[in-house]
């Protein structure tokens, strides 16, 4: 790996906390907004995390702490991968050389970490409602701080974010929210008009002569009148020049759009705002993601969320070769597309987090990204599946839990065949809790009409797509991230028969009953329980719902003793299915164990650490059927 020599970071080594930038000149803040950028472009090259929209923002960050004062201030990160230079200014330094490394620093903001992280998020479009609660209770509580959220131009897309706006504006409290906009670009001559614009709109001088005005003009009837032109003049201004309208119909009062990356306008726009605005304001800023780096400049959907990579050329240092099951996925789905028509593929603002990049390049006419909006993909996706196409959702299992109440009513009441491809599904690694998909079983097996699927390898992963996109029903398709196993991809895809499982190991003491991605390290426990004289049987369930009764009941009266294993909570999940089925069948004197997730939230760490430490990986497998058996470790 290529990096250079470390930078010497003379005004940030220095920095230690907030309070320590607010005595800078504004070239010192310049000078600091450098040094932050080598430090999380170093930090992230060894250690992968979301590199774009956190050198997007850094001179935005040092401008909101420069002005007000965090953390009596709250400052809430949407997201939160743009923090990282926040967490760099609040006291964590020393610590960002442990980003997303296991027991190190969350790449999400904490309320362990810092007392400056006032809201935690992992999930985008939740800044403005929390803001808006906490300045609310701020006002019930008689206190005088501020309450700023920065969310990102993609999370407004999501229905949350407008929710809240309608209420904060119905609400009229002082509440600011900066929009960081790193999709338009900063045109020199709207950019200085708009820039213009809003200082001369919002600056000190004309919000004192704005208030007057309005006092003395709402005396009289006349006066009124007047005054209601005037602000209908100011509205159609601005709005001509800037997008301004939307968010005066939310009733905030819009400034901006500001260069995100102009501190001496960041930092006037942000002081007049804390000294004379009354109730919500909506400051429009416009960033650059990747700033300062020029491969995330030139590629920022790449380096919006990369693993370790090489600084100088920006290249990738994940070896190539055994494609992953989202590159499975989408190849496998676009295929299909050539053949059928009637297959439509729908992501939420993931397009090539789940594979369908190439799905959109061959087929832009039956693509679409939705946008972060889990909630309407699922109900849109029914109603292309009311008139007769076949949707395809492809979102991360841990957002599809933003859509549960859409896959209940608009899709399996009506039994639509829409097929959810749950991309992550199980743990994923250095985002944390957030982002693990752990749930998803526990949370789609106990809705009616549902079938649920779950591959043991990229090749029956392949199966398993084709037969959800044909079933008259809706389906879900459940993988895990990272590479497959090199298996050979089919040339020929086939239907599989609903809810039958398969055999790959015959024994007679034991059954290990693994689901998905817990298959290999199942066959791989048995081989070493025979080592020891113990005969493991093995069964493949595919089906996670319906079941395979027959196939299950049979081994489990055979051998009497069952260990379920699932990369997933355990509670509700494969393994309470399988429970509930003995149950049903009287097999009372069946002896079980279950594997999975405990019932606390999984913390960041790499994959294999964190299945050995929910005791699912191969050795713990082994221990658990010895000592179902009475046998110890042998």
């Amino acid at each position: 790996m290529s990096i250079p020599p470390p930078a010497p970071f003379t005004l940030l080594g220095k920095i230690d906390s907030p309070a320590d930038i607010r005595s800078l000149s504004v070239p010192e803040l310049m000078k600091l907004a450098h040094e932050i950028r080598e430090l999380i472009v170093q930090t992230v090259a060894r250690t992968g995390g979301h590199l774009a929209p956190s050198l997007g923002v850094v001179e935005l960050t040092i401008a909101l702490h420069y002005i007000f004062d965090t953390p009596a201030d709250k400052l809430i990160w949407d997201v939160g991968h743009q923090s990282y230079a926040h967490k760099i200014l609040t006291g964590r330094r020393e610590q960002f050389a442990t980003l997303r490394q296991y027991k190190g620093m969350s790449g999400f903001p904490k309320f362990k970490e810092s007392r400056y992280d006032a809201f935690e998020t992992g999930h985008s479009s939740t800044s403005i409602s929390a803001a808006l609660g906490m300045t609310l209770a701020k006002d019930l509580k008689k206190a005088k701080n501020r309450v700023i959220a920065v969310i990102g131009d993609g999370s407004m897309t999501a229905g949350l974010a407008f929710e809240a706006l309608n209420h904060a504006g119905h609400l009229d409290k002082n509440l600011i929210v900066i929009l960081n906009d790193n999709e338009m670009s900063i045109s020199p001559n709207v950019g200085a008009l708009s820039s213009f614009l809003s200082r001369k709109l919002s600056g000190k001088t004309m919000s004192r002569v704005k208030a007057h005005l309005v006092e003395k003009l709402q005396i009289s009837d006349v006066g009124e009148n007047i005054l209601n032109i005037l602000r209908k003049s100011e509205e159609s201004f601005k709005s001509f020049f800037t997008p301004g309208m939307l968010f005066e119909a939310f009733k905030f009062n819009y400034i901006g759009p500001i260069d995100g990356h102009n501190l001496d306008d960041l930092l006037e726009t942000l002081e007049t705002v804390r000294d004379n605005s009354q109730g919500p304001m909506l400051i429009h800023v416009l960033t650059r993601k990747g700033k300062g780096y020029a491969p995330a400049e030139k590629n920022p959907d790449i380096f919006h969320g990369i693993g370790p990579f090489d600084i100088i050329s920006g290249s990738p240092l994940a070896a190539k070769g055994t494609p992953s099951y989202t590159q499975v996925f989408g190849n496998t789905i676009t295929e299909m597309a050539e053949k059928d028509e009637k297959i439509v593929a729908i992501s939420a603002a993931m397009v090539s987090g789940t594979g369908l990049k190439n799905f959109a390049g061959k087929f832009p006419e039956r693509f679409f990204d939705v946008g972060i909006a889990e909630q309407h993909a699922l109900t849109f996706a029914a109603g292309l599946a009311v008139e007769g196409m076949r949707p395809v959702v492809a979102i991360y299992s841990t957002f599809f839990q933003r859509a549960l109440d859409q896959l209940i009513h608009d899709i399996c009441i009506p039994n639509l065949p829409v097929t959810l491809a749950i991309d992550r599904a199980g743990v994923v690694g250095d985002d944390g809790p957030t982002h693990h998909g752990v749930f998803d079983i526990s949370l789609f097996r106990a809705i009616p009409n549902m079938v649920i699927m779950a591959p043991k390898d990229e090749e029956e992963l392949q199966h398993m797509l084709f037969t959800a996109v044909y079933y008259n029903g809706p389906t879900a398709v459940r993988y895990p991230r990272g590479k497959g196993y090199g298996v050979p991809l089919a040339k020929t895809l086939q239907q599989l028969e609903i809810g039958r499982g398969e055999l790959l190991r015959s024994g007679d003491d034991i059954l290990l009953l693994p689901v998905g991605n817990r298959v290999y390290p199942a066959l791989e426990a048995a081989d070493e329980l025979q080592r020891a004289g113990i005969s493991a049987a093995v069964v493949n369930p595919r089906f996670i719902k319906p079941l395979d009764a027959e196939l299950i009941c049979q081994w489990a009266s055979h051998t009497g003793k069952v260990v379920t294993i699932e990369d997933g909570a355990r509670q509700g999940g494969f393994g309470s299915s399988v429970l509930e089925l003995l149950s049903r069948r009287g097999l009372y004197g069946v002896h079980t164990c279950m594997l999975g997730h405990p019932d606390h939230f999984i913390e960041h760490g790499p994959q294999k650490t964190l299945w050995k430490n929910s005791h699912i990986d191969t050795p713990s497998i082994v221990r658990a059927a010895c000592k179902l058996l009475g046998r110890g470790e042998e």
